[in-house]
Parts: structure tokens; sequence; C-alpha cells
């Protein structure tokens, strides 16, 4: 694997474009120049499409995650549509990985899915190869336990991220939290809900900003970062966002809070049984804080 040199990205420094989808195109670019013709000797070895996250774990022995957006795929109440919405089901085993960096493009939300998935299986691989020297990554750790709160910042939360909005709840000042599925949001937490539609303006006054990793799977981080303003802390966490960080360092973003296979068959085991982070932290995989140091 080549090493990478330059800006976290490991990419040469240019303006950063916000087009819907250019975090996932950059970092997709990135992992091609890490690799070289090595790529093209890497598969997939085994594909779990589960209840709450897909993962994959590759012919390297590395694996992956992203979360399975099982409200965005109506073909699956009927058997002929699931099909076309997931064609390699029972060919996934062996399939080079370039097939699958091209399905983050995809239309069909599952296939998008496990393409995410294998992106977060190759950085880690990256991170293996050639650890992290234009910033840091803490293992064991959410970062949504940790990010600071500062006493007077106005704080937006995109997305139902359970344990930002518990401790601004706790901290007993107004929020914004925007959110497409305001159902998805306890009583006391509905007063705080913004609809989509006002996302920009929103995000325009945050000092802390909160965005769920699920926004890199649906193609709408992008415009979410341009609109925030000069200074502000942003933060992305999920298990989506556990990829190499140069993309997201250079639109402003400043902490990732992802996830680490570590033991991606005993992980995939309890994907297909329907399990979830609770299952398997700690045990197959850790939490990890993906930090810019400032130099990018």
């Amino acid at each position: 694997m080549k090493a990478a040199s330059g800006t976290a990205g490991g990419l040469p420094d240019q303006s950063p474009s916000f087009e819907n989808g250019a975090i996932l195109r950059e970092t997709i670019a990135e992992i091609r120049s890490r690799f070289g013709d090595e790529l093209a000797a890497l598969s997939v070895e085994r594909v779990v499409i589960g209840i709450f996250f897909c993962g994959v774990k590759l012919s390297n022995g590395h694996g992956g995650l992203c979360f399975t957006p099982i409200k965005e795929i109506p073909e699956a109440v009927c058997c002929p549509s699931s099909l076309r919405a997931s064609p390699w089901t029972g060919k996934f085993r062996g399939r080079p990985v370039d097939d699958f960096l091209e399905t983050v493009f995809d239309k069909s939300p599952i296939k998008r899915a496990i393409g995410i998935a294998v992106v977060n299986a190759l950085s880690a691989s990256c991170w293996d190869q050639d650890p992290p020297r234009d910033y840091s990554i803490e293992r064991g750790s959410d970062a949504l336990d940790t990010v600071e709160i500062p006493d007077e910042a106005e704080v937006v939360v995109v997305g139902a991220l359970v344990p930002i909005l518990k401790r601004l709840k706790e901290r007993g000042k107004p929020y914004a939290v925007i959110e497409m599925d305001p159902r998805t949001l306890k009583q006391d937490e509905l007063p705080f809900w913004v609809p989509v539609e006002r996302t920009a303006e929103v995000v325009a006054n945050a000092d802390l900003l909160v965005v769920t990793g699920t926004s890199i799977l649906f193609h709408s981080l992008e415009p979410i970062l341009a609109a925030v303003k000069r200074g502000a802390q942003v933060v992305v966490v999920g298990p989506t966002a556990s990829m190499l960080p140069g993309a997201f360092f250079r639109r402003g973003v400043s902490v990732l809070g992802g996830d680490l296979v570590y033991r991606p068959d005993e992980l995939l085991d309890i994907l297909s049984e329907g399990g979830s982070g609770y299952h398997f932290f700690g045990k197959s995989a850790d939490r990890i804080i993906i930090r810019n140091d400032g130099t990018n």
C-alpha cells in the first residue's frame, strides 16, 4: 500500500466541493490512491444485511459497518421487487471490492449501505497499514459522550441522536433538533424539533453542530456543512462515518465518531441474528473518535 502524504486526505489542497456525495467521491479517490494496484486483488468475503447495520468482511480480514436504511426500502414488502433492490443476493462472496465502490451512488439504499461498509473496511485497512500522522484515533470512547457542550453555545442536532439529546435535556437550555420524522422524538424533545426544510437557516446559527452519519448514506451531509458558520464545532457520528477523515476535515468537521471492527466474523454473526451495537461493542468492534489536530 502506498503511504499517504500532504493533508489528512493524502490528496493535494483544493477548495472543497459541497456538491452532494463529494465527500464519498474524495474518500474513494484517496483509498484508490493509497492501495494502487493492490486494490484489484481485494474482494468481499462476506456480507450481512442486518436489521440495524450492514456489515462486510474483506479478503484481507478487515471488516466494516454501515447503518441499514430499513425505512427507505419499500421493495421489502414484495419478494420480486426486493430482488431489484439487491440483485447480488447469493453472489456477494468473491466479488471485487471495486464493484462495491461503484454502489455508493446507486439508487438502491441497500446497495449504497453495503458500498459504504466496504469503504469503512478499506479505511480500517489503511489505518492498519499506515497509521494516521496528522489526526488522531481514540478507541473505546463515544464521541457523543465526550463532546464538549459550552454553557452558552447554540446547539443544533441533525438526527434523533439519543445520547446527545439526553445530555442537552439535562443541560436545561434550548436547542434545535432537525429530524425528518418527528415521531422518532420523545414528547419532551418535540418542542425543539425543526423541519428539514429549515436546515440551512438553523445550522447557520449553530456554535455546536452534531450530525448523524446516516447523512453520508443519503448524500445530504455536504449541503449541511456548507451552511455552517466559521468557528463552529462540527461532529459527525455513527457507524456510517467510520472512514478516512480528510474529506470531512476539509469541509470543517472537527470530529468523527465511528466504529472499528476487529473481529469481523463474530460481528457478522451477531448482525445476522438481528443484533445491534449493544451486542458487539467491546466484543468485536470498538467505538472510535477521529479528531482533527488542527493542521488540516
